[in-house]
């Protein structure tokens, strides 16, 4: 037999009933030392309803993240998501048990309306800030705290599911180094090939090149030298691996130390390993001694190259 009563203002409903929780309850003795030895938080083995395991979370001085005081917390979370692929959601509705041991029966707290919660991999915990008030729970009179001992429990009943298989995660880099290379490129003018790289330097731990097209390339084919900044190792990248990086190629002004400099941002992976100038400088201009950008048919290349940001399959 049960008896229930909605809440309006807290969204909750409450009930009473002499069938005890069916997937799980946790006994606990000496309740008040819970608060004593400052276990501000109290989580539950798993276990397993629905196909799904799960685990109980209490707090017997409510939530503090929360603001929540004078009351204990209570939620139900998914426990075990190992099996459940890269993205997934599942519906859940459940009910959240206190026994009255004076009575042989139980309090139950859920959503209104048996409302249905979504977890997921960013929410991976649903239930109720204020669960049951301190006094009310500590009032011997209710039969919730006996001998200093309390029964909590949970029922799941997983609504759907769906899982999608697939996903992504994006780390940005808090400390980032900029590491700087310098190439140089001997024997300028007799280049004749149309793309030479440089040695693989590092940078945000992956390997990077400077690419050269000493005739152009695209739209600066023949009027211009190219530039570009290259994963070295973009073809042994995982597709969905993609890294956002800021970086700056100069070409050294050998002469007056005025460096001509390009300056971008973008992300590199597998589908897009280069970026950078198709019309980096014009011949004209660099091949005229005055201007310092070849010195005894040396030119100097240099990269600066910050990595801001990692994206990775999930």
């Amino acid at each position: 037999m049960a008896r229930t009563a909605s809440d309006n203002q807290s969204g909750l409903t409450t009930s009473v009933s002499d069938t005890p929780p069916a997937h799980y309850m946790i006994k606990i003795k000496s309740f008040s030392l819970l608060a004593k030895n400052a276990l501000e938080k109290y989580e539950s083995g798993s276990f397993e309803a629905a196909g799904y395991k799960w685990k109980l979370v209490l707090y017997p001085n409510g939530n503090k993240s929360k603001n929540v005081r004078e009351h204990i917390s209570a939620y139900l979370a998914i426990a075990d998501t190992s099996s459940l692929g890269p993205v997934w959601e599942v519906y859940a509705i459940f009910r959240l048990f206190l026994l009255d041991q004076n009575k042989d029966n139980f309090l139950i707290v859920q959503d209104a309306a048996g409302k249905e919660r979504r977890f997921h991999g960013l929410k991976l915990e649903w239930g109720i800030d204020a669960f049951i008030p301190l006094r009310t729970f500590n009032d011997a009179s209710n039969g919730y705290l006996v001998d200093d001992t309390a029964v909590f429990g949970a029922e799941v009943f997983v609504r759907k599911e769906r899982s999608t298989g697939a996903g992504e995660c994006l780390s940005m880099i808090k400390d980032t180094v900029t590491s700087k290379y310098v190439w140089r490129i001997e024997n300028f003018s007799k280049l004749d090939l149309e793309c030479y790289s440089s040695n693989v330097f590092f940078a945000g731990d992956q390997k990077w090149k400077i690419q050269l097209y000493p005739k152009g390339k695209r739209h600066g084919t023949g009027t211009h030298i190219s530039l570009y900044l290259a994963l070295a190792d973009s073809a042994t990248l995982p597709a969905a691996t993609k890294i956002y990086a800021e970086f700056t190629i100069r070409v050294l002004d050998q002469v007056h130390a005025r460096h001509i400099s390009g300056k971008a941002s973008n992300w590199f992976g597998a589908s897009s390993p280069e970026t950078g100038w198709a019309k980096y400088i014009s011949l004209g201009y660099l091949n005229q001694q005055s201007n310092g950008c070849v010195v005894k048919d040396v030119c100097l290349v240099e990269a600066e190259v910050t990595a801001l940001g990692v994206t990775n399959a999930l």
